[in-house]
């Protein structure tokens, strides 16, 4: 580790810290329906869009019903971008005449993008066309990312609201975030990349000769890449428009383009806890959410960047310490232009997000550096998380945090004066379980199938187990990221991880709406001398506690047979 590589993570946060406020403040107004400098440019629009589509905007939603025009919109969009992939090559904007998708790979695929997952088991570059790549793919980058958001904003009105059966329109929440968030902020960071290098266009692929073989082809891809990058880190999706993903010097040329891409990453996220302080009138309990997850995400990049600063031990008579020369330790996976440094502070972001895009290959880090970026996800990407599910997902634990402080001091446990009852732990509960149930399942059932399951496995012993058990956690997360020594397009892992990705987006969001509609129709009670406040350090302090525990008691062994032991048997010299 270097003082530069701190300097760094220091200079990131700094920004993090400076824009998340007014951009949070920003989304309150915007998604409470509140006069903002941007509607006399956007309000039209919305009208207009209701019009044509027959939404009666002023008409407020029961939870069951959120719920249900969520996952009707969800389905339609899945089957539109399924139908998109397979007819591409009857559609226009194709210059490379690239193939309908194979079924199930496009199945996959149509899966992913609708949950915000972005799993990407084919080269993009030689599979999908422009159009698919814009129509069907980006589409749904800012309709999933909306969608997240929604649902967290559905949350904080379930605790913000008394006596009250709905907890808002479905419709108007996700047309107010793409038109007055997602859309403008994407369209500067796009000019951003242009920039920097990113390519912007409809050109066919380039056929170039190189200069020491003239007689040879080289194709070198490119399009619409800017607009697409855009959007895949604002809204925490992590889909690349190549397959190297964020390392390809197309997709990200630059360290600036690179801090550009991560500072998107977290930002949603991260103002949403402002936004959360705000609704709910206790900007310091938004603030000790925040506390909550900059610590855990201080440390994990902390133990990442020094598990990948460490000399790899097979490497005998190579120097691997940091110098001006080079940034040491593990560069295998990493690009030099980013280094350690970078590539760690990326790995981190992108996992505590549930965003998924890389830029470097996290089948290549240390094993202590992989089980931290594959735990990030284990703890549910609660640490600023996706665009609108990192926050739904955090206040579940803080429902959970309470709950039990409730517990401890023999009081009915209360939330910002709401009383939580079995109902409300109930939700809580059967979000937390619903995730290692369906990726220690499938896990399992990959294991124990050697035709289907070990079949694409690229390493034996317990690095193979960890390539597993990360697909099913990214897929489950809707992260999306991968240890790539896994060979996913086949049959059984397209149609397993497909499934594993809807169930972990909506049968996930489903209790959280629900917990939303019974919040809203409780009471509020005013504070006594026995509440438990949630905006001290005492609360950032316990929500950590709940967070670790419960992340360690359910995937502690699992991570054992793993990394652990890889790192281990890596001390005694044996590899896999």
């Amino acid at each position: 580790m270097t003082t530069n590589g701190w300097l760094q993570f220091a200079l990131y946060f700094g920004v993090l810290l400076a824009l998340m406020r007014p951009l949070g403040i920003y989304l309150a107004r915007v998604l409470e329906g509140q006069k903002t400098f941007a509607d006399p440019l956007f309000r039209p629009l919305e009208k207009l869009i209701y019009r044509a589509s027959g939404i009666d905007s002023a008409k407020e939603m029961e939870w069951q019903h959120y719920s249900a025009a969520l996952l009707i919109f969800s389905f339609v969009s899945l089957v539109l971008t399924w139908v998109i992939e397979r007819i591409q090559n009857f559609l226009p904007l194709n210059p490379q005449h690239l193939p309908g998708v194979a079924s199930v790979l496009a199945w996959s695929t149509a899966a992913s993008f609708t949950t915000n997952t972005n799993w990407q088991a084919y080269v993009p570059e030689t599979t999908m066309s422009y159009l698919t790549q814009m129509l069907g793919l980006a589409y749904h980058n800012f309709g999933s990312a909306a969608v997240g958001t929604a649902v967290a904003i559905a949350l904080v009105r379930g605790i913000k609201r008394t006596n009250s059966k709905t907890i808002g329109n479905f419709w108007v929440d996700i047309t107010r975030t793409i038109l007055w968030v997602l859309l403008p902020i994407s369209i500067l960071i796009a000019v951003l990349f242009v920039a920097t290098g990113v390519p912007q266009n409809m050109n066919a692929y380039t056929v170039a000769h190189p200069l020491e073989s003239p007689a040879q082809t080289q194709t070198i891809a490119q399009g619409p890449v800017a607009s697409q990058e855009a959007i895949k880190m604002l809204g925490t999706n992590g889909g690349g428009f190549f397959n190297a993903n964020s390392a390809h010097p197309f997709e990200n040329p630059t360290p600036f383009s690179n801090f550009i891409q991560i500072l998107a990453i977290f930002l949603i996220p991260a103002a949403l806890t402002v936004t959360l302080g705000r609704i709910t009138g206790s900007p310091g309990h938004g603030w000790a959410v925040f506390a909550a997850m900059s610590l855990i995400f201080t440390a994990g990049f902390a133990v990442t960047y020094w598990a990948e600063s460490q000399p790899q031990l097979m490497l005998h008579g190579v120097a691997q310490h940091a110098s001006t020369q080079q940034s040491g330790g593990n560069m295998e996976g990493k690009e030099t232009r980013f280094g350690v440094a970078e590539s760690s502070l990326f790995a981190t972001i992108t996992t505590d997000a549930s965003c998924g895009a890389v830029n470097s290959m996290h089948d290549s880090f240390s094993p202590l550096g992989g089980m931290v970026v594959l735990t990030n996800i284990l703890l549910g990407e609660v640490v600023f998380g996706g665009v609108g599910s990192g926050l739904y997902g955090m206040l579940i634990f803080v429902v959970l945090a309470v709950f039990i402080a409730g517990l401890m001091v023999g009081r009915t446990p209360e939330y910002l004066g709401k009383k939580i009852g079995a109902f409300d732990v109930k939700m809580a509960m059967l979000y937390v379980l619903i995730f290692p149930i369906i990726v220690l399942g499938f896990s399992a059932v990959s294991i124990l199938a050697p035709q289907w399951g070990l079949s694409s496995l690229g390493n034996a012993g317990p690095h193979g187990l960890t390539e597993i058990l990360y697909a099913f956690t990214s897929a489950t997360g809707n992260n999306g990221s991968a240890f790539a020594g896994l060979s996913a397009n086949t049959d059984w892992y397209n149609i397993s991880i497909g499934f594993a990705m809807l169930a972990g987006r909506f049968l996930m969001i489903v209790p959280v709406l629900a917990l939303a509609g019974s919040l809203a129709q409780k009471k509020s009670v005013p504070p006594s001398p026995g509440t438990f406040p949630v905006n001290k350090p005492l609360f950032t302090v316990l929500l950590v506690c709940v967070i670790l525990i419960l992340g360690a008691l359910t995937f502690f062994p699992a991570l054992s047979l793993g990394p652990v032991l890889e790192h281990l048997q890596l001390q005694a010299g044996k590899l896999f």
